[in-house]
């Protein structure tokens, strides 16, 4: 709808009241006319203030709708029915056998759309030529424009293990996505307890970078990630420095089936005594993660039930 245009010049009613104004002042200084050149004053005061406020509105809407426009979640890159290539611009060897993939985003504003604990499938081709897909979690938040990132532990007999193992910088990973039952909103719970072993933890470093980097999100993490080995463990310097950034909100303890010499954290398998410890106890406004071998989960229930954490406050990945 166009808009009315703004008259400067007085309206008619105000010009014929200026004239009997003009005229009354002639015929002898009237009061009269005295009193009408003060309507006049008064009007054009009046309509002018009107034209101002007009204006001043129309700025004010126009600003405001920029501004919609331009806080608008951008577009994520992901399609949940079809697979979309993704380029590889960096493979970085963490281990002998970890390594850290970094995929290009169509620009570098463009965002993977990924919503917080949630995963994607990727598609490769194992030691046979045969086709095989598997889900991941990427390490990286949709704050991190134009890239994400996967931390992949290779198995030697795993067979995408064997596709991530083989690619090299300039090549294509098949993805698709988002997948996952897992939804969060900031302040959902009090806290969290998380179990994690070996690879199980992406999911959790997801979901806690995503509460820590909130400012407005209060939500405490309390963490366990089990290991075999001190060279097992996944991401521990980017864990370590979220202790130190955000040592009330997140706590994290350590366990190795075969721990160094040195060694202050847990020792063997994650037992009921450590979830006792360093979980949030049993209560409506807290719940328990999991995420590792299948062995582990299973055990992790049947701990976690023995403690008396019904099944509304667990969740698996």
């Amino acid at each position: 709808m166009a808009e009315k245009p703004i008259h400067l010049l007085p309206p008619l009613h105000l010009a014929a009241a200026a004239a009997a104004a003009a005229a009354a002042s002639a015929e002898g200084g009237s009061r009269e006319g005295k009193d009408l050149w003060h309507e006049v004053g008064q009007s054009t005061e009046t309509a002018v203030a009107v034209a101002v406020a007009v204006v001043a509105v129309a700025a004010g809407a126009a600003f405001l709708l920029l501004l919609l426009r331009s806080s608008k979640k951008p577009k994520g890159c992901l399609d949940p029915e079809n697979f979309k290539e993704f380029k590889l611009v960096e493979k970085r060897q963490i281990s002998h056998n970890v390594a850290k993939f970094r995929f290009a985003l169509p620009t570098p504003a463009s965002v993977l759309g990924l919503p917080i604990g949630q995963h994607i499938s990727c598609r490769g081709q194992d030691a046979t030529g045969e086709e095989v897909i598997k889900p991941y979690t990427p390490t990286t938040l949709d704050s991190d424009l134009g890239r994400f990132e996967l931390v992949i532990k290779m198995y030697p007999q795993g067979r995408m293990s064997h596709h991530f193992r083989e690619m090299k910088v300039g090549d294509y990973l098949s993805v698709r996505g988002p997948k996952g039952r897992f939804k969060y909103q900031p302040g959902q719970v009090r806290a969290f307890g998380m179990l994690a072993g070996g690879s199980g933890i992406t999911p959790m470093f997801q979901v806690t970078r995503a509460i820590l980097e909130n400012p407005s999100d209060n939500t405490k993490v309390h963490l366990i990630y089990a290991n075999v080995t001190y060279d097992d463990i996944l991401l521990k310097e980017e864990l370590d420095s979220m202790v130190e950034t955000y040592p009330d909100r997140f706590k994290i303890y350590y366990v190795l089936n075969q721990p160094p010499e040195i060694w202050n954290g847990g020792v063997g398998f994650v037992s009921m005594e450590m979830i006792q410890t360093h979980c949030p106890a049993p209560a409506a406004d807290i719940q328990i993660l999991r995420c590792g071998p299948p062995p582990m989960n299973k055990a992790m229930a049947e701990h976690l039930e023995n403690l008396g954490y019904t099944k509304e406050m667990q969740f698996q990945f």
